[in-house]
């Protein structure tokens, strides 16, 4: 039974000080379900019992079937703390890595973390990489270290041996939040250079240098867990149990004389009482002597444990709990299952859930307590510079800041995904509670039926009023009817969270998609939104529709309720948006809003598998089930082939099944046919081989080279009506410049997008006269922030260059665009005499030519060929294309009506030309190198690394390399060991 109303929890939602917005993040197995079963049973939602059995949170039957989270979840949780209420919006996140982005999503809408760390496991892969996921988001975290009753039950370890275990554990969680707080500092150490060179240097000394780090200046004193701050939390979800430094803290003061602060400090740590002088001293393992923490606090747990799990001793539980000031049932005391009697015990002596909710209320911050760094976070990407906004923009950081909910504020709410829901689960679609009226007149008709029964044999039956059974008959049927039209059970809610403002039902909102530039909107003072627009009508250069808001929700994990307006700082959920947001979005009264930067995934789709309707004609059925499952998960990809297939692009084998189900059995509701999984290639060329399969030198080889025919290695290609001429030359890019275009693909696409917005200028005028009124980033320019990227990327690239020989020394003046998608491993180089142009600083070179006005379609079709190349239609990488010679006569005549526009000519002539100079080269298929982290168990680690030294050649020649291929495999070699094992930081390289 639940403790709490729903309307005392709609009553806290408007006192923003009193919340707290948190997520449960952990590696998977930790432990995470069962911690947010225990914070659950506090409000009654669930029993005590229950917690860890039931996983309310996993509302899925694959997730209950697999034991694992497959979505993140949110519930709206009441606790009270030292007489003030708290509403805690708690959201439960997967830990298996298929999953990854369902963290992202959760962690971008939190103010806070708990990281549950297993102590048998330790810091595993996904323990690295939610820390860091928390650290970039600038959330405020707090630790559980969980499971300590393996220590005892199945480790064995005496309570000294845990304590080391323990310390040395806490020790690799701060080594990790070091290294990203660290590495953030460097990164930045450039920034804090040029204010400290803008500075006047001391008169006295003409010489004077600071040799300082900015690590030494920089303040991590509230970065670390540390129990003494009491951020640590020593717990056994599956036992109900958990506690801090604090809490043993405030039982042994009394009984030590000492004061609570004093012994919160020195109970953990090397610290130990001196039984003669009754003094804490320091040095307890120089000294040999037992910690403090181990006397006070692991010394009893290991006691408790060993009498009533280990030994069974029932005789010594009632005055055990005497001590303890604990009332056990009989029942409880009866029960023949020593695991339960234990944990009736200690859910009563150290409760988990109030443990867990008095740090979160004490350690983490509201939403008030934004910090200004994370807001400019939210608000621009890593390329681009806050003070490049216009002023109406950059005043928003203080609505953001202010986090208000006056009617006079403006409204951000940011959604991060879009999840399914089935449409009988909807408040309105529940059946109502009865009114007093209503129940009155049931009973009514019920009395007369019965009076009607019993006269029936001996008079006329009496008549019973039925009008308005009759008509709520109709009525139904009516909403039958309507249903049946509609055909789709599936609602979609969006996950939001309110950063500003108010919203209430029937509010009308902008939608602002991932590409909308408040900058554009703001210039153009002819731009209008239509409000009969939704995603699918929009244009290319479009990103706004304005929705109303049919619907607010508060989510209660499997159920949601009914809101009529929601303020800023609540987690919430919203209904009817599914026509205007794809993924995500951010919604607002102003069009000044940006919006919110990317989400960073940790994790991206490389699973690849074709579907198709095991019946033909069900193909639409199936186009629509796609749409719906590419809405409904975050990290799913579906993409339509030139060929009609339907690829379907799944982050692992978990999710794929996932997503397969889904779609069968949810959004197509069709049998379908799944293909093996399909390899991804890249095509590339490499130089051509100096010495043949003999190993012998080809040039010193006696033929005859006057029959030989050479192969020219530049092509010469033309127009359809002979205008223009193009010499290309293809040849292989390094390996360490195409490692440089992968890992600056964020500010290679940025600046192609630069680049677009100058050449649509020059429709109707001279660019020179548009840039005037060009605002790119907010400016006439680009930001300071990007420019200095690219100025390293250029220094960068400079130093490469350099090493690489003549024919690569002025590749930084040459490059002319990057591909496919503009921001692929393959340039196109300029190296033309009569023909000027700049990647990097396109601006710069604008001049009267007439060639400038087809340079989009040149570099269109070299993107078109770059994405798909002459050998199997797959994208190219490694390769440069060198333009030599580029001609164009302009004749008076106009010639399109025969072959079509010029610059529908040049695209497809540059795509040719591209494929026919690849085709020249000597060509090569890259495959797919799948890497990954495995861990097992230290015990079968030399059988383990024995069996794959002897068969991971089997994964080297295999021709068909994919996900399902090396999962059978490493099952087959691990699974006779029957140890644990898990993957971790998967990827695809080329």
């Amino acid at each position: 039974m639940r403790l709490v109303s729903s309307t005392k929890l709609l009553e806290l939602q408007k006192k923003t000080s009193q919340i707290r917005n948190i997520c449960i993040v952990a590696h998977v197995d930790h432990g995470k379900t069962t911690l947010a079963d225990s914070l659950i049973s506090s409000n009654g939602i669930i029993s005590q019992r229950l917690s860890g059995k039931l996983r309310y949170m996993d509302s899925r039957p694959d997730e209950q079937e697999r034991g694992i989270t497959m979505k993140s979840s949110s519930i709206a949780l009441y606790h009270a703390l030292e007489g003030e209420e708290h509403l805690v919006n708690l959201i439960d996140s997967p830990g298996h890595i298929d999953f990854s982005s369902e963290v992202s999503t959760a962690v971008r809408l939190c103010d806070g973390a708990i990281v549950v760390v297993d102590v048998v496991e330790g810091v595993c892969p996904q323990t690295r990489l939610v820390l860091k996921q928390a650290y970039s988001e600038n959330m405020k975290a707090v630790l559980v270290f969980n499971k300590i009753d393996r220590l005892i039950v199945e480790m064995k370890m005496t309570a000294l041996d845990a304590y080391v275990h323990i310390a040395q554990l806490l020790e690799q969680v701060n080594a990790v939040m070091g290294e990203l707080f660290a590495s953030e500092v460097l990164e930045n150490e450039e920034t804090l250079i040029d204010k400290q060179r803008q500075k006047p240097n001391p008169k006295e000394d003409n010489n004077f240098y600071d040799w300082t780090s900015a690590l030494e200046d920089s303040d991590d004193s509230n970065l670390y867990f540390s129990p003494e701050q009491g951020n640590v939390v020593f717990a056994s979800a599956i036992d109900g149990w958990g506690f801090t430094v604090h809490t043993f803290a405030k039982l042994f003061s009394d009984k030590l004389g000492v004061k609570e602060e004093l012994l919160t400090k020195v109970l953990w740590g090397d610290f130990y009482l001196n039984p003669k002088t009754k003094r804490f001293m320091k040095g307890a393992q120089e000294k040999a002597k037992k910690p403090l923490f181990v006397q006070l606090v692991l010394d009893n747990l290991w006691n408790i444990y060993e009498t009533i799990v280990l030994r069974n001793d029932k005789e010594k539980v009632p005055s055990m709990c005497e001590k303890l000031g604990i009332k056990l049932t009989t029942r409880d005391l009866r029960h023949t299952d020593s695991r339960v009697q234990l944990q009736s015990l200690m859910m009563q002596w150290l409760p988990l859930s109030n443990t867990v909710l008095d740090m979160v209320c004490r350690k983490l911050p509201s939403p008030k307590e934004i910090l200004p760094e994370k807001v400019e976070k939210l608000m621009c990407s890593r390329i681009r510079d806050f003070e490049s906004y216009s002023d109406e923009t950059k005043e928003l950081k203080k609505d953001f800041l202010a986090c208000d909910s006056s009617n006079d504020r403006p409204v951000i709410v940011f959604i991060s995904k879009m999840f399914s829901i089935d449409k009988s689960m909807l408040p309105s679609n529940k059946p109502k509670a009865l009114t007093p009226e209503e129940m009155a007149l049931r009973r009514e008709r019920a009395r007369q039926m019965r009076d009607a029964l019993k006269h029936s044999e001996k008079s006329e039956p009496i008549p019973v009023k039925t009008e308005e059974l009759v008509e709520n008959d109709k009525e139904k049927h009516a909403t039958d009817e309507q249903e049946k039209e509609d055909g789709d059970d599936t609602a979609f809610i969006a996950f939001a969270r309110i950063f500003s403002g108010r919203i209430k039902k029937g509010d009308k909102l902008y939608v602002l998609g991932p590409k909308h530039d408040p900058s554009q909107v703001l210039m153009n003072k002819e731009f209008n939104i239509d409000p009969n627009k939704k995603l699918k009508d929009l244009q290319s250069d479009e990103h706004i529709t304005c929705a109303e808001i049919k619907s607010l929700y508060v989510l209660m994990g499997r159920e949601l309720e009914d809101l009529e307006e929601a303020v800023a700082g609540n987690v919430i959920g919203i209904g009817g948006l599914e026509d205007h947001i794809l993924k995500t979005a951010t919604l607002s009264s102003t069009v000044a809003c940006p919006s919110f930067s990317e989400i960073q995934y940790a994790a991206v789709p490389i699973l690849r598998v074709a579907i198709e309707p095991t019946y033909p004609s069900q193909l639409p059925q199936l186009v629509k089930g796609l749409k719906l499952l590419n809405q409904s998960d975050s990290c799913v990809q579906v993409l339509l082939q030139e060929s009609g297939e339907h690829v379907l692009v799944t982050a692992g084998e978990v999710h794929l099944q996932r997503c397969l189900e889904d779609l069968k059995n949810l959004y197509a509701k069709i049998p379908i046919t799944v293909s093996e999984p399909i390899v991804p290639f890249r095509e590339t060329i490499v130089e051509p081989p100096k010495v043949d399969m003999a190993n012998e030198e080809i040039d010193s080889q006696n033929i005859d080279k006057g029959n030989a025919t050479d192969i020219d290695p530049v092509i010469t290609v033309y127009t359809n009506n002979k205008q223009s001429k193009i010499r290309i030359r293809a040849k292989p890019l390094p390996n360490v410049i195409t490692a440089l275009l992968e890992k600056s693909a964020d500010l290679l696409k940025a600046i192609s997008q630069y680049i677009k917005t100058l050449q649509g200028l020059n429709n109707n005028d001279k660019i020179e006269n548009k840039l005037e009124d060009l605002h790119i980033n907010g400016k006439h320019h680009l930001s300071d922030r990007m420019l200095k990227l690219i100025e390293a990327f250029k220094t960068e690239l400079q130093n490469i260059s350099s090493k690489l020989g003549p024919d690569w020394k002025n590749v930084v003046n040459q490059i002319w665009s990057v591909g496919p998608r503009n921001c692929g491993p393959n340039l196109l180089l300029n190296q033309t005499t009569d023909y000027k142009t700049k990647f990097l600083h396109h601006e710069d070179i604008i001049k009267e030519d007439p060639r400038f006005e087809y340079e989009g379609s040149f570099v269109s079709g070299f993107q078109l060929a770059s994405l798909s190349g002459p050998l199997c239609e797959e994208p190219m990488m490694g390769v440069a294309f060198c333009v030599e010679e580029w001609t164009l006569e302009k004749l008076e005549e106009d010639s399109s009506h025969t072959f079509g526009p010029l610059s529908g000519q040049i695209m497809s002539t540059v795509k040719d030309g591209c494929r026919k100079a690849f085709q020249v080269q000597p060509q090569r298929l890259m495959a797919a190198m799948y890497s990954c982290d495995i861990v097992v168990d230290q015990k079968v680690l030399g059988k383990f690394q024995r069996i794959v030294n002897h068969e991971v050649a089997l994964i080297v020649v295999s021709t068909k390399v994919s996900h399902h291929n090396i999962l059978t495999f490493f099952k087959r070699i691990i699974n006779p060991y029957k140890t644990r094992w898990k993957w971790s930081n998967r990827d695809i390289g080329f």
